[in-house]
Order: structure tokens, then C-alpha cells, then sequence
């Protein structure tokens, strides 16, 4: 499984800026004026693991120099699709701008992340974008008039079928997409209405977008980098990360030794966008365990909570259906002795069976049989 975000806001808070300095090279095409993006743009990018690296030296520790081959011949992290679409404008719900041709690009992302302008520059203009809070109301206004068209063609269709089919499941069915249709018309986002677990599934068809975890990143200016209490009040206890996007594009076009010169001289210690990127994993209740071998040193994602036979099916489906056994050791005690091999010797390594729950940082070797 991999996380996919859809980076939304109005035209010109620099969605598309941070795009591309998350993609670090220039797919998106960043243009100073409204819908310069038509199509949601889509982009694969690795999470920061530097976990990875320190495996790969127990790797080598452990099997040595094979011929001409590197070892272990790959390094590959964990991913996150990022989705930048089209900027949305007052009145989208009702086709303005682009209307429901974007909304429609959001209904299949796992988390949104809404894009804010809270910096000033004459040369940049204002398609709508007024301050931080009027314009996240905005965007959330249009995500909970679109939801709400659902929502109301589905209460419509289903008090017909009601009609015809009055048993108490269709009854309890109709009350959660009442109650439903009632928050929504009162200007609330389907993930701050309270429902029960059962609830949940009434809905889960209906693919709300403001069911969806959101979380803010407000774009600032560079002087403000590094104050992350600017903003704090006016969030009003909502999930955000600052970042200047403009920053971030010249900070992905440098090596890894300039980016941390760079930054140590803006006096930042974490990029913006790693910062993005594990907002979302912490959102969604992400965790990351990882592989080590000769061939490859890889980290996957899983939902916290995760038993160690659907961690195997992540890899293939046939780890899940034939699973045995999972060996186990945590990445601290592992690197501290400097391979597997010598984990197993000091018995660091663990047999673990099908109730056993993954935690992140795990390393992780799964017996099966198919």
C-alpha cells in the first residue's frame, strides 16, 4: 500500500511550486495565474527514511562484497503519491472555475492537504485568496456543498426505496444519511459529525471528500520560517505544517550536503516537505516496517494495529494466505550489533505467530507456505 494526498486551495497559493519541489524536478507546470493546472498532475515520492541507509550497512556487515554486485542491490523506501489539482474557486460545487471536474480528482485520495497563502508578494496575484481563515473557509465550503449533492440525491433515492422496503436496517440506513444531510446544511465537515462505527459503513459508499483526513500547510514568507506559533490561534486546533514553498523548490534543486547548509543557514533543522510527509502518515495511523536482505533493504507501510499476516500480505498476498511464522528484531538493537546474524546470536531476534501486532521500525523476515 502506498498514502496518496491531493494537494488543493485557490488559484495562486503555489500548489503547483510545492509540487514540484516535492517531485524535485519541474512536472507541474507553475504558471502566475489562475488553472495553470488542468489535469491533476501525479507524482510518486519517496518517504524520508534514514533508517534505510543503516540497514544497508548491516546488510553488507552481514553477506560482504558479492563479485561486481552491490550489496544489497537495491535501497527502496517507502512512496507517497501526491495529486496537484486544478485551484478551486467560489462556486465550484455549482460548475465555476472547474468545477466538479475537480472535485472529482479528490474523491479517491487517502488524505487532503489544502494549501494556504499566507505570504505577500505584489508580483504573484490574488485569484480569490483573501487571508489564511477566510480562505480555508471557502475551500471547505465548496468540499461540503459538493459532499452535500451527494448526500441529498442519495436521501432522495433512498426514501423511495424505503417506501417499497421498510425494514428496520433501511430505516437506521435513512436516519444516519439524515443526520447527515442536516450537518452539512448547518456548514460541518462529515469527519467533525459524530458516528458510530456502523454508521461508518452506511457511508463509506458515498466517498464523502470532507470525511477524508485534512490537514493545512500554510505557505508563509521566508522570514517567518521556523515560527510555527504565527498561525497557532488562528488554526483553531486544526492539523497544519508552515513551509515556504518557494524556499522548498530552491531547496530540492540542491545535493543533500547543500540542502543542509541551506537550511542550517535559514535556521531550520527538518525540510517542509518531510514535514508534510509525515503529517500524513501520522493522519492516517501509518507505520513503516522494514526488509533487509542482499537483494533489497526496503521499508513498506501498514495501518497501526496491523497483524503480522496482512504485514506479509503487503508484500504479496501469498505471504498472508500461506503465513507461518514472523522472525522480528527492532531496528535500534539491530544496528547497534551490526547485523542479523549477530542479532540472532545475542538472541535480540524474535519468533512471532499470526496475533502478533507490528510496530513501526520493525525488521522483519516471514516464513511462509503456499
Amino acid at each position: 500500500m502506498s498514502l496518496s494526498i491531493g494537494i488543493v486551495g485557490l488559484p495562486n497559493v503555489g500548489k503547483s511550486t510545492l509540487f514540484n519541489a516535492l517531485l524535485k524536478r519541474q512536472q507541474a507546470l507553475a504558471a502566475n495565474y489562475p488553472f495553470a493546472t488542468i489535469e491533476p498532475n501525479v507524482g510518486v515520492v519517496d518517504v524520508p527514511d534514514e533508517r534505510l541507509n543503516a540497514l544497508a550497512v548491516c546488510v553488507k556487515e552481514e553477506y560482504g562484497q558479492r563479485g561486481t554486485r552491490e550489496v544489497p542491490e537495491k535501497i527502496i523506501p517507502a512512496v507517497v503519491k501526491f495529486y496537484d489539482i486544478a485551484g478551486l474557486v467560489k462556486g465550484a460545487s455549482q460548475g465555476e472555475g472547474l468545477g466538479n471536474q475537480f472535485l472529482n480528482h479528490i474523491r479517491e485520495v487517502d488524505a487532503i492537504v489544502q494549501v494556504v497563502r499566507d505570504f505577500n508578494d505584489e508580483n504573484v496575484i490574488r485569484a480569490g485568496s483573501t487571508e489564511p481563515k477566510n480562505d480555508m473557509e471557502i475551500i471547505n465550503t465548496e468540499l461540503i456543498l459538493a459532499d452535500l449533492q451527494v448526500v441529498s440525491k442519495r436521501v432522495e433515492r433512498f426514501g423511495s426505496e424505503l417506501k417499497k422496503f421498510k425494514t428496520s436496517e433501511n430505516i437506521k440506513k435513512m436516519a444516519v444519511y439524515e443526520k447527515l444531510e442536516k450537518n452539512l446544511n448547518e456548514g460541518k465537515l462529515a469527519s467533525e459529525v459524530e458516528f458510530t462505527e456502523d454508521d461508518l459503513e452506511v457511508i463509506k459508499d458515498l466517498n464523502l471528500l470532507t470525511l477524508k483526513p485534512m490537514f493545512y500547510v500554510l505557505n508563509i514568507d521566508e522570514r517567518n520560517l521556523g515560527k510555527d506559533d504565527v498561525r497557532t490561534d488562528d488554526m483553531g486546533g486544526k492539523q497544519w505544517v508552515s513551509l515556504s514553498a518557494k524556499i522548498e523548490s530552491e531547496l530540492s534543486s540542491l545535493d543533500e550536503v547543500d540542502a543542509a547548509l541551506y537550511m542550517k543557514e535559514l535556521g531550520i533543522t527538518e525540510s517542509g516537505l518531510d514535514k508534510v510527509i509525515k503529517k500524513g502518515y501520522e493522519m492516517l495511523g501509518l507505520h513503516t516496517f522494514l526488509t533487509a536482505g542482499p537483494k533489497e533493504v526496503r521499508a513498506w507501510t501498514m495501518k497501526k494495529g496491523t497483524k503480522a499476516p496482512q504485514a506479509a500480505g503487503v508484500i504479496h498476498t501469498d505471504f498472508e494466505r500461506g503465513f507461518i511464522s514472523a522472525e522480528v528484531v527492532s531496528y535500534d538493537p539491530l544496528v547497534k550489533v551490526g547485523s542479523w546474524k549477530k542479532a540472532k546470536d545475542e538472541g535480540l531476534i524474535r519468533m512471532e505467530g499470526k496475533g502478533y501486532i507490528m510496530r513501526d521500525g520493525d525488521v522483519v523476515e516471514f516464513h511462509f507456505s503456499v
